[in-house]
């Protein structure tokens, strides 16, 4: 990771510090190499169901999961959120850092994968994961270090997206089975939890960048209760 955030270390918006990557080597050369293959992977603006469903959340500490260019994370800065972004690839994170500089905003960058990052548990009051892509097991940990991230009180917001998680395989080697999907996150609330938000509905897409093409998203907001 890149920074020590279990320490309370000052974010910085002005580099990265030394590569400390945390997680399967091979996941990052594939989404380093997806990412060095464009100048620029998505839209750079953020994303409409995060807009949507943050829209009067007090500011605290949020953790965005995915970061990718960054677009999500200056955002939030820019709204007053105290942001941790965690990213697999480290092209993806070196543009987003660029990004945070040029907004004049602080943020938290932590290269590593989800399951595998030594996040602060239940300390943040958003996790917002838009459309990640994180890897199924047979344990649900990446499900579970969601949901461990939130605070008590905190909501977690999932977005992805609508009929993806119903296709076959792909001959390009894409396989919805092996991924995260929204009800598996839900599967696993408890009563310590409450579903605010469950629910398909048309994606407010911001224009350009890869995946514009998907129509609807689902939704999953849940607030932590205890």
């Amino acid at each position: 990771m890149t920074d020590n955030i279990t320490e309370g270390s000052p974010a910085s918006d002005t580099s990265l510090p030394a590569d400390g990557y945390v997680g399967d080597p091979a996941v990052r050369a594939e989404w380093d190499n997806r990412y060095a293959d464009r100048q620029q992977l998505w839209s750079g603006q953020p994303n409409g169901g995060l807009v949507a469903e943050v829209a009067g959340l007090m500011p605290g500490r949020v953790l965005d999961v995915g970061c990718g260019e960054g677009a999500d994370a200056v955002w939030l800065a820019r709204g007053g959120w105290d942001v941790t972004a965690l990213e697999v690839s480290g092209v993806a994170l070196e543009r987003a850092a660029g990004h945070a500089r040029d907004a004049g905003v602080t943020v938290r960058w932590v290269h590593a994968a989800l399951t595998e990052a030594a996040l602060p548990p239940a300390s943040f009051d958003l996790v917002s994961a838009q459309y990640p892509a994180l890897l199924r097991t047979p344990d649900a940990a990446a499900e579970r270090a969601l949901l461990a991230a939130v605070a008590p009180g905190g909501v977690l917001l999932l977005v992805h997206h609508a009929g993806m998680d119903t296709q076959h395989a792909h001959d390009s080697g894409f396989d919805p089975a092996d991924y995260v999907w929204p009800s598996m996150v839900a599967a696993l609330l408890t009563d310590d939890w409450k579903v605010e938000v469950n629910e398909q509905r048309p994606r407010l897409a911001p224009d350009g960048g890869a995946g514009a093409h998907h129509t609807d998203d689902l939704v999953l907001r849940a607030r932590r209760l205890r």
